[in-house]
């Protein structure tokens, strides 16, 4: 009895002592990273009161629990710019890199020349990298020949092999991550029909996609939403042993559209109860052409002409979209509470960011691709362990672009040269403090937003000018551009726009694109739409 009580408190005492060194080694490394990004949240989250209908518990939680930056904007308001521009840390503006992804592998090898995306930098630092879900846009990477160079381990695309009746609801649409649509395509298929759909757009043109509705059991993938399947994979990885520190990057798709959530979500928010933007009539009576054309979207009549064709759609997307972000909550919630369980808890950073935001009809406008604040304004969050100014809020207008500097910086990691952004650890220890900086966003090709901590000024390639004062106009009503009271304002706002615009990667010469050919087609057939007027 006496041999088998020493047996139990050795064997005890060995356990402790092991979780002890376990933890005490924990310490002394390097701190681990939890990257979580949100596909196409703009601020309709709790905290940053961009709805006052939005349900995001486990979000708001968080954000209190570390800094959150109220003013942050992305580089480029789509997928594959803005998440190649933060992970790069390189702006547009110098890489060239402005829409399509196929052509910015033609000139990575120059764009990178001496110097690392961030998951690769922090593998070749002794990290131990992975990636779940939507990172880069295309999942776990843009450039398949440098996966591996970025990743220790990534996830399945758990959206290949989809079950035949998910697939047929999407009507061909390529972009499979993104489904399950609604039962029928949704509100545009209905819209339009779907000999229509299937004949004339099909291929073309997906704009079908802007949609959203609630799924039945029968609806969603039997291993469930990819996104849960996203959170289980990170969680798995979270609950491993690691035997270096960690970079785990976790690439949530929704609200990505379609506006789709299993039902439960959808319950959250009553139809009825439904408040859609407020939008002026004559909100388009000093827009420059270029905006009005950046407006328009890729619908067959226009977005607002066609979302407002019948009564219910628009209320019905808001309800969508506010569904899918109670949905990607509660998985930020599951990732979240995984690490706070861990042993890697007390030495782990936790970033949360966008990569933009989304447009439900503010400017008459759907979806991202412009240079208003909904579609530029993102959370972006940094909870860093023992950080003194854990739970409060810094208001200096940021750029997605810091993230790269501030990341490595707090890991202890040499500053690489090609970086364009600024590291906000100073705003981090100190989230009240103030610059007179601005920040840029850019939406193709010479098109430029520039945002201080009040105003808004942007620039169209053909010369067209906005100003807004976020004073008094936070909704961006009223276009001051034109009026010589604000000469001033302008000319240091212009100090922000770039010297030199690089050409589109793939390009050797700008030869204009889709806004440019609209603008002229509506002048030279007096056809602007009405209520672009």
């Amino acid at each position: 009895m006496k041999y088998f009580v020493m047996i139990l408190f050795s064997s005890i005492f060995i356990g402790c002592s092991s979780s002890t060194k376990k933890k005490e080694l924990i310490k002394k490394q390097r701190p681990n990273v939890l990257f979580i990004s949100v596909d196409d949240l703009n601020d309709w989250e709790g905290a940053l009161m961009g709805n006052n209908q939005v349900k995001t518990p486990n979000m708001d939680k968080l954000f209190s629990e570390g800094v959150l930056f109220t003013n942050a904007h992305a580089s480029q308001p789509v997928c594959t710019a803005s998440r190649n521009s933060l992970l790069s840390g390189i702006d547009p503006t110098v890489s060239g890199w402005y829409s399509s992804t196929s052509n910015m592998r033609k000139n990575y090898d120059t764009v990178m020349a001496n110097h690392k995306m961030l998951p690769e930098y922090f593998k070749d630092s002794g990290y131990n990298t992975y990636a779940a879900g939507k990172v880069f846009h295309s999942g776990e990477s843009d450039f398949p020949k440098k996966t591996d160079d970025y990743w220790t381990a990534y996830s399945p695309h758990f959206w290949n092999n989809m079950e035949p009746n998910i697939k047929a609801n999407g009507y061909g649409y390529k972009g499979t991550m993104f489904y399950p649509f609604p039962e029928g395509g949704g509100q545009l298929v209905q819209l339009y029909g779907q000999d229509t759909i299937n004949n004339y757009y099909k291929e073309n043109n997906r704009f079908y996609s802007l949609c959203g509705g609630p799924l039945e059991d029968e609806d969603i993938p039997k291993d469930g939403m990819y996104d849960e399947q996203i959170a289980k994979w990170a969680i798995n990885k979270i609950d491993s042993i690691q035997d270096k520190p960690f970079f785990l990057s976790v690439g949530f798709i929704r609200p990505h559209v379609p506006y789709t959530a299993p039902k439960k979500y959808f319950d959250l928010y009553p139809i009825e109860d439904i408040v859609v933007p407020e939008v002026p009539e004559n909100e388009f009576e000093d827009i420059p052409m270029m905006g009005k054309s950046i407006a328009y979207g890729y619908t067959p009549n226009g977005g607002w002409a066609d979302v407002t064709a019948k009564k219910e759609i628009l209320p019905e997307l808001v309800q969508s979209y506010l569904a899918c972000i109670s949905f990607v909550d509660d998985q930020i919630g599951k990732v979240v509470e995984a690490l706070e369980k861990s042993p890697y808890a007390d030495n782990t950073i936790i970033v949360l960011w966008s990569d933009h935001g989304q447009h439900l009809g503010e400017k008459k406008h759907f979806r991202k691709q412009a240079l208003w604040e909904e579609t530029t304004r993102v959370p972006l969050f940094f909870k860093v362990p023992n950080n003194v100014s854990n739970g409060q809020r810094s208001g200096q207008v940021v750029s997605l672009l810091d993230i790269y500097p501030t990341i490595t910086e707090l890991c202890d990691l040499p500053r690489l040269p090609k970086l364009g952004g600024e590291s906000l650890i100073p705003l981090i220890e100190s989230p009240a403090s103030k610059t007179d900086r601005a920040v840029l966003s850019t939406w193709y090709y010479k098109n430029h937003a520039v945002r201080s901590n009040d105003w808004r000024y942007i620039q169209y390639r053909d010369g067209g000018e906005e100003l807004y004062n976020h004073k008094i106009d936070p909704g961006e009503h009223t276009n001051l551009a034109n009026n010589p009271k604000y000469t001033d304002v302008i000319a240091a706002h212009k100090k922000w726009l770039p010297t030199y615009d690089a050409i589109p990667a793939g390009s050797t010469e700008w030869k204009g694109d889709n806004l440019d050919r609209r603008i002229e087609e509506w002048k030279t057939n007096d056809s602007i739409p009405v209520w672009l007027k």
